[in-house]
């Protein structure tokens, strides 16, 4: 789609969203105050024409009149432009708020972020919406408003200079035209090249920050070269490309600024001759000078505001192929896995499941059906078909075919070997959001206790101090915290990836006891002398895909 059918769709959505009310009240008071500041501008060209022509007059009480006009209108086109100003910002500042948040929704929508991250089709998408969103909305806001503006310019003007002089009006409107070609020839590698910085910029900085997230594995691994490495190779791809742009820039500038300075001598030019002649008083010069101005920098917008547009075109291409992203639908396994929702229970019809790296079989044609209520250990010696599961069933990415049957939403939940605690408060990492009213802070502390975390809570400074977890906390310890999370919300089934890596025995037979009392059906990944007590099946995934189904119901040990 050509930038201009992108910049209208994005238009459409602003004003047909809820926003969109007050938005069409700011925009039109905008377009009240650029008439009145266009016609302020008439009134001071004419009043300027005269207050010249007193000076050349020496005509004392006329200057003192029209000085007294132009200071007025000084005034009143202060007090205007100012509101102008102001109203502009409020109205971009209203648009950047209603794409970055739609933006933050469709991004983080059921997994949009990983689907996007894994694929690795879209780079830096936080960058586009922090600052594509950003520098959008501000650019459109002043270019749509330029473009009014040269418009009422071209209205308000186009008469005045044409009854000075039809030439002048011509020159100007030719001169104008020619520079805009001139410019669009010379400056349109610009709009790849300032699309291609907009990412190598990003990249670098994520280098950066990568740094910075790991600098304790770095020390430790003595890694900086190969991080030196990469940094200074992103680091010569952007400056490579900045001196590509510079370059293009350099030549823009002889033109452009040749075009500027003709701008301020062609009305004397033109105009100077009559009044040698004495054809026309001297203010008129002043005032076609101006006139002239005016109007040819409201037909050379184009020239004027190139490496501006350049830099938007960008950034508009940018944000669509964003929104295209997100919008492409919110299945996660797009891999030849077709997952059905079903409550009730977790099921898998004819699935296998080969590495992404070297096609091996991970799991072969697995057909099983666990209902609720039937706890299951997953043990046997191919740990990573046993991991693939656990993802696949997740939704996310892994290669293979057949089905997948799981309950919706909140009915199933999975806990990783290695959890994710947002930053936070301790009430904000047990609770989800949904719940926020339902819960209290002594129902979440009697949890704690139960699981002898009330250490956690007078570490963290209580329930309501924002913490960073993985500075203060234990591997094991963020795993009982992501557990009475996902535990709180009370879904009917839990999928947990080896437990028993970061946590003691008796903490694992805690968290499975809990879970068989408020009657949650786990499938836990595990050793296969694990708890076996604690199970009523096993299905064991061994070398070569192969794997088996045992229920192990007579087999429990009666505790």
């Amino acid at each position: 789609m050509p930038t201009l059918g992108r910049f209208i769709r994005a238009i459409k959505r602003f004003a047909n969203s809820e926003f969109g009310g007050k938005a069409k009240w700011m925009f039109a008071g905008l377009i009240t105050l650029l008439f009145a500041i266009n016609g302020l501008n008439v009134v001071n060209n004419y009043v300027g024409r005269d207050f010249m022509t007193a000076i050349a007059q020496r005509n004392k009480a006329e200057f003192i009149r029209q000085a007294l006009f132009y200071i007025g209108v000084f005034g009143v086109s202060t007090l205007v432009s100012v509101i102008y100003r102001f109203t502009e910002e409020r109205l971009g500042l209203l648009w950047r708020e209603f794409i970055t948040r739609r933006s933050i929704m469709m991004y983080l929508d059921q997994g949009t972020f990983y689907r996007l991250e894994s694929k690795g089709g879209l780079a830096n998408p936080d960058q586009r919406i922090a600052e594509d969103v950003k520098t959008f909305t501000v650019t459109t806001m002043s270019f749509v408003l330029m473009l009014l503006n040269s418009t009422f310019t071209m209205l308000a003007f186009s008469g005045v200079l044409w009854s000075i002089s039809p030439v002048l009006f011509g020159v100007a409107v030719g001169y104008a035209a020619l520079g805009s070609y001139l410019t669009i020839v010379l400056g349109k590698p610009l709009i790849r090249l300032n699309y291609d910085q907009l990412d190598k910029e990003a990249d670098f900085r994520s280098a950066l920050i990568h740094v910075r997230e790991n600098a304790e594995s770095v020390v430790l691994a003595r890694r900086e070269g190969r991080l030196k490495a990469r940094l200074l190779s992103r680091l010569g791809e952007l400056l490579s490309n900045m001196r590509r742009i510079t370059s293009i820039n350099r030549n823009l500038g002889f033109f452009t600024t040749g075009y500027n300075w003709m701008i301020q001598i062609i009305p004397a030019l033109i105009v100077a001759p009559a009044f040698i002649r004495g054809e026309i008083e001297f203010g008129v010069i002043t005032q076609s000078a101006s006139a002239f101005m005016l109007l040819v920098g409201a037909f050379s917008l184009i020239i004027t505001q190139f490496q501006s547009i350049s830099n938007f075109t960008a950034v508009v291409l940018r944000l669509d192929s964003l929104i295209e992203a997100v919008e492409k639908g919110p299945s996660l396994a797009d891999n030849g896995i077709e997952i059905i929702n079903e409550e009730g229970r977790v099921a898998f019809d004819h699935l296998t499941l080969v590495s992404p790296q070297d096609g091996e079989i991970l799991i072969k044609d697995l057909t099983l059906s666990i209902p609720k209520g039937t706890r299951v250990l997953i043990s046997g010696s191919n740990d990573a078909g046993k991991v693939a599961l656990f993802k696949a069933t997740a939704g996310l990415a892994v290669s293979g075919q057949g089905r997948i049957i799981r309950p919706t939403g909140d009915a199933l939940h999975f806990m990783a070997e290695r959890p994710y605690l947002p930053p936070g408060t301790l009430r904000e990492v047990l609770v989800r959001t949904a719940l926020d009213e339902k819960i209290s802070n002594d129902s979440l502390t009697d949890l704690l206790k139960e699981l002898n975390l009330e250490a956690i809570q007078a570490r963290a400074n209580g329930m309501d101090t924002d913490q960073d977890w993985e500075t203060i906390l234990s591997l094991g310890e963020q795993q009982l915290l992501a557990f009475i999370h996902l535990f709180m919300d009370s879904p009917g089934f839990i999928f947990l990836d080896r437990p028993a890596t970061a946590l003691r025995p008796e903490q694992v037979r805690k968290i499975l006891n809990l879970l068989s009392k408020h009657s949650i059906t786990y499938l836990a990944i595990g050793k296969a002398d694990h708890e076996i007590e604690l199970y009523d099946a096993v299905l064991e995934i061994n070398e070569q895909g192969q794997w088996a189904w045992r229920q192990i119901k007579d087999e429990r040990k009666i505790p």
